[in-house]
């Protein structure tokens, strides 16, 4: 170096810094770019770089935009607005929170401040026993509710039972785009919340009979079709064999040791937050417990 330094001076540096100052831009736009996938004419796809953080939607309108979830606390928050002003500086004006967990509500005070904030009211309640979140003010009842933004229909529903007892999903007809929250995750098992495992392949059943092209799940990468068969298949096959041997009355932990999912070797599993197979299987367990004792 120092003798290239003597060599060719000042000149150098300045080259050097000019060629390693375009390398920095270049990689940070690469990184940018790679979180945030423009999926119709208006909507995108925010994949966060946390995982322990939500994934976003958001749809662009003349009269604002819609976000569909906002991340774990502020912070993620931020960095979800600051990729949204990438895009529009209009207000935010909807945040469509799909389910109750932190990491899907806590951005909502930043990411639309003065936001009609829509969920289900399984949702609002979890939520106000929190003082940290933003009330939730518009309920989705059981018919749905069906937006228009800027020409764009929004189809924002609740399956029942599922994940949690008050999921949401929100359909984008137009663009062929379903966000899923946590009711798929793309390659990896799910925590379990109290929900309903049967009714959960249900939902997911109802939305493969969707025309659909993009998949936002709650984590991880964007998604197909594909992917989420593969996840409606894991969560089926999980059933059967947990209810098989339920009812020839195999205890839970023979059960979890004799698990036979191999096709989902690769899934991504977290111990720490009880999504494991032998996590999934034991809550279905439990499920069934609880209908033996009510009687089903």
């Amino acid at each position: 170096m120092n003798v290239l330094r003597g060599l060719c001076g000042d000149l150098f540096c300045r080259k050097a810094q000019q060629w390693l100052c375009c390398l920095i831009v270049g990689l940070s736009a690469c990184i940018a770019s790679a979180s945030t996938h423009k999926i119709g004419a208006d909507l995108y796809a925010y994949i966060s770089d946390n995982d322990a953080s939500a994934n976003s939607t958001f749809l662009v309108g003349e009269q604002g935009i819609l976000v569909v979830d906002t991340g774990l606390n502020a912070e993620e928050g931020r960095k979800l607005l600051a990729e949204i002003r990438k895009v529009s500086q209009a207000p935010v004006r909807w945040i469509v929170n799909t389910h109750y967990h932190p990491d899907h509500v806590g951005g909502n005070g930043t990411v639309g401040p003065d936001a009609i904030i829509i969920s289900t009211a399984f949702t609002r309640s979890k939520v106000e026993s929190s003082a940290k979140e933003k009330a939730i003010n518009e309920i989705v009842g059981p018919n749905g509710l069906v937006l228009y933004l800027g020409g764009h229909e929004v189809q924002i529903y609740h399956p029942g039972p599922a994940h949690t007892q008050g999921d949401l999903v929100v359909y984008f007809p137009d663009e062929q785009t379903i966000a899923t929250g946590d009711l798929f995750l793309t390659n990896s098992c799910p925590a379990m919340d109290d929900g309903d495992m049967e009714n959960w392949i249900t939902a997911l059943d109802h939305m493969l009979a969707l025309p659909v092209e993009h998949v936002v799940p709650g984590h991880f990468e964007l998604a197909t079709k594909n992917e989420l068969q593969r996840f409606r298949n894991y969560l089926a096959d999980l059933r059967d064999e947990v209810k098989h041997k339920y009812q020839q009355g195999v205890s839970l932990p023979q059960i979890q040791t004799s698990l036979r999912l191999d096709p989902y070797k690769n899934f991504r599993q977290f111990p720490n937050y009880e999504a494991t197979f032998k996590d999934n299987a034991a809550a279905y367990y439990q499920q069934l417990t609880g209908r033996r004792s009510q009687g089903h």
